[in-house]
């Protein structure tokens, strides 16, 4: 218990459903040292942002959003958390208001932000450094101790850290190698979000296809989950290499893991993707995705696809775009080339043996795959039309043309809305798995349907 008054401590996470683990985690490790959850709203001692630095626009919007924080916020102390702070944090040194920049590992040690409320070191405190980053890994999963928190969905993480070596990423400079959580620690876990209430579980990671620790891959560990009582097992992001016929058939015969995955594409060129650095070429991803589509029923796809990586020409783009469109995926993450310092790819622009796509024309190519994911999307969607699909609500509110509307998603993460009208101020479906007619699909690409019960 800290030897000080009780504080409030509030959270504003960017980025990627790791951090979110892993903000809540360092939430309730601070709420179990007597410090008391608040929002920036009501007031809080201390705001802890946690960073996102995947690309330079993640970046960009960090600072934004912490200068504005600090300048709505004079009497609050800012610790400024996580990727950025791991990879730059010089630059956030010259952002007047920071009190503490903690890296990747210090973010987790309780002591500094006890250390800055009591004024127990010199400000701004920065805590940054690789030692760690090899062997230890932290937790990182959703609250269970805040009162009147959605018990809905749990994020949970199960790995840290990636050996890939792709060209353009620099999360291993910031997160390290790939390494993971023990299972038994990560079963425990899930029973206590199990027991407080939780619905559906995400499992979350930087690469957790590569998980792997006391020789239990992860196949098996889906397997140990699969005995806990949760609704829904969801898996966030998976690369294609690692889908293989074991983990199709797992997913398939599955009553507990949802058919949804993601599973990153980069690129429908393989001469763009050797350059990546990728671990597989189009001949691979295509059966990998084929194969899903065959044999898990309903399964929506989706994948990241990344525009303008340095020397992709016209007739890359061109396969790209082809690629895509011969493939079974539900949805698009579209994504501009960013050349992060430290990286391959940055040596590589640099020394001018790759050069840049002009920024107006990975604008162009960005907007065509837009349009054609908003295709995709639509294509899938329509299909439910007239079925019924079983939805987990959350506590999620909104108004269509004056009409209160509650919305959820299917086991295949369509997200659909349905009116509440006539129901009442104090009625909640939230937590409820409830079936649902699909009646259309409005032009934000929300499935609109009719509770049946």
């Amino acid at each position: 218990m800290s030897d000080y008054p009780m504080k409030r401590v509030a959270a504003v996470t960017l980025g990627c459903k790791l951090n979110y683990a892993e903000t809540s985690s360092i939430l309730e490790s601070l709420c179990s040292q007597g410090w008391k959850q608040s929002s920036i709203e009501e007031g809080a001692e201390l705001i802890i942002i946690h960073t996102c630095a995947v690309t330079a626009q993640a970046e960009k919007k960090c600072r934004q959003k912490i200068r504005g924080i600090i300048r709505n916020n004079p009497d609050s102390r800012i610790a400024v958390i996580g990727c950025y702070a791991q990879l730059n944090p010089d630059a956030l040194s010259a952002i007047k208001g920071i009190d503490a920049i903690l890296g990747s590992k210090e973010k987790f040690a309780i002591k500094w932000y006890d250390d800055i409320m009591a004024d127990a070191v010199s400000l701004p405190l920065v805590k940054v450094s690789q030692h760690g980053l090899k062997d230890a890994v932290y937790p990182g999963y959703s609250s269970t101790s805040v009162e009147g928190h959605d018990r809905t969905r749990a994020f949970l993480k199960i790995q840290d850290g990636c050996d890939y070596g792709c060209s353009y990423c620099t999360i291993p400079l910031i997160r390290g190698c790939s390494r993971s959580l023990p299972p038994e620690e990560i079963v425990a876990r899930a029973m206590i979000l199990a027991s407080s209430g939780y619905r559906e579980i995400v499992l979350t990671g930087v690469n957790i296809g590569d998980y792997l620790e006391n020789g239990v891959g992860l196949p098996e560990l889906l397997r140990r989950l699969e005995k806990v009582p949760f609704s829904r097992i969801r898996i966030s992001s998976i690369e294609p290499d690692v889908v293989d016929s074991e983990f199709i058939e797992l997913v398939a015969n599955s009553k507990t893991i949802v058919p949804h995955l993601h599973i990153p594409l980069q690129s429908g060129s393989d001469r763009i993707l050797k350059a990546m650095r990728r671990r597989y070429d189009t001949a691979l991803y295509r059966e990998r995705i084929r194969e899903v589509a065959a044999h898990i029923s309903d399964c929506s796809i989706g994948a990241d696809v990344m525009v303008g990586f340095p020397g992709e020409s016209e007739d890359d783009f061109l396969q790209i775009c082809r690629f895509i469109e011969e493939l079974p995926l539900a949805y698009l993450h579209v994504f501009s080339c960013s050349i992060r310092p430290g990286t391959a790819l940055a040596r590589q622009t640099a020394s001018r043996e790759l050069i840049a796509v002009a920024p107006a024309e990975i604008a162009r190519r960005s907007r065509v795959l837009n349009d054609l994911g908003r295709r995709k999307e639509a294509a899938f969607k329509e299909r439910y039309i007239g079925t019924t699909c079983m939805v987990l609500f959350e506590a999620c509110r909104q108004e269509i043309n004056g009409i209160p509307q509650s919305c959820g998603y299917s086991r295949n993460y369509l997200r659909v809305l349905v009116d509440r009208a006539g129901r009442g101020e104090e009625y909640s479906l939230c937590g409820r798995e409830l079936p649902v007619l699909i009646q259309r699909l409005d032009e934000d690409l929300n499935l609109q349907g009719r509770l049946l019960s």
